[in-house]
């Protein structure tokens, strides 16, 4: 309801900064099936790297995250959406397609397929399904990773309706039966409030950013680092969190979405 609420009062922000941008447009591509089908393939690959941004910078995480916060895995946790997301600025991520001369409606129209789509992933009914379909499609196997917080399932499958971008990109990590997905966030919230979830992690990013002692550096990399990043290493990331994984079961190590060993990577 909150992002229902906001996106109507702000929404339209978005949508008017790109037809904004629609007069300084390359081309005009006009509204031909295949150009809805061309903006709708871009329009995903753009969704991929929102996405992939949205995991790994705290600064979109901190919108992002509610969506995630459920321990739950149903179509209820699809509809568990930000009521932040004109504040990332991540819009601008579309303004390249108006310039190059989709109009701003198309790409509204193409993205909300994309948002149909990604309704019906999100359930533990559906196992996998056809070989084909897994392989091309973003489906519920290929989504419970992406919303598990399981080590080796961390940071994987950011697609919006096609799988064949992480598959392309190498954050690709397919479900395993022996290891079922665990949902929610690495600290689970532990409450229902609505504002507690939709702000609590803004706050703890500016707590973080504004807090005595710090260096500029510092401050900034609170808001730019990935979640779990902390000046003095006191807390835990994803990678940090699957190094310590593949410590405990070395056989592991080297598997789809976990390190070569037990050693976290160099910043």
């Amino acid at each position: 309801t909150g992002n229902v609420v906001a996106g109507l009062l702000l929404g339209v922000v978005s949508y008017w900064a790109l037809l904004w941008l629609w007069q300084f447009r390359v081309f005009n591509l006009g509204l031909s099936i295949w150009i809805f089908l061309v903006a709708f393939l871009l329009d995903d690959l753009r969704y991929y790297f929102y996405h992939r941004i949205a995991h790994r910078v705290r600064w979109v995480w901190a919108e992002h995250v509610n969506h995630h916060s459920s321990q739950h895995y149903n179509l209820s946790t699809a509809l568990r959406q930000s009521w932040t997301g004109l504040f990332t600025f991540m819009f601008m991520l579309q303004a390249p397609l108006v310039l190059l001369g989709f109009h701003p409606a198309v790409i509204a129209f193409t993205f909300g397929f994309n948002l149909v789509w990604q309704f019906w992933i999100h359930t533990e009914t559906i196992g996998k399904m056809w070989g084909w379909f897994e392989f091309v499609f973003n489906t519920p196997s290929h989504h419970r990773v992406h919303h598990a917080t399981n080590p080796r399932y961390l940071d994987a499958n950011y697609a919006g309706t096609l799988i064949i971008w992480d598959r392309m990109f190498g954050t690709f990590v397919g479900e395993l039966e022996e290891d079922r997905p665990r949902y929610g966030i690495v600290r689970n919230l532990g409450t229902f409030n609505p504002l507690k979830v939709a702000f609590h992690e803004w706050i703890g990013m500016f707590r973080d950013a504004f807090a005595p002692g710090l260096t500029l550096s510092d401050r900034l990399n609170y808001l730019i680092k990935p979640p779990g990043w902390s000046h003095d290493g006191s807390r835990e990331t994803s990678e940090s969190l699957k190094a310590a994984y593949v410590r405990r079961n070395p056989g592991e190590a080297g598997k789809p979405g976990l390190p070569m060993a037990g050693v976290e990577p160099a910043e």
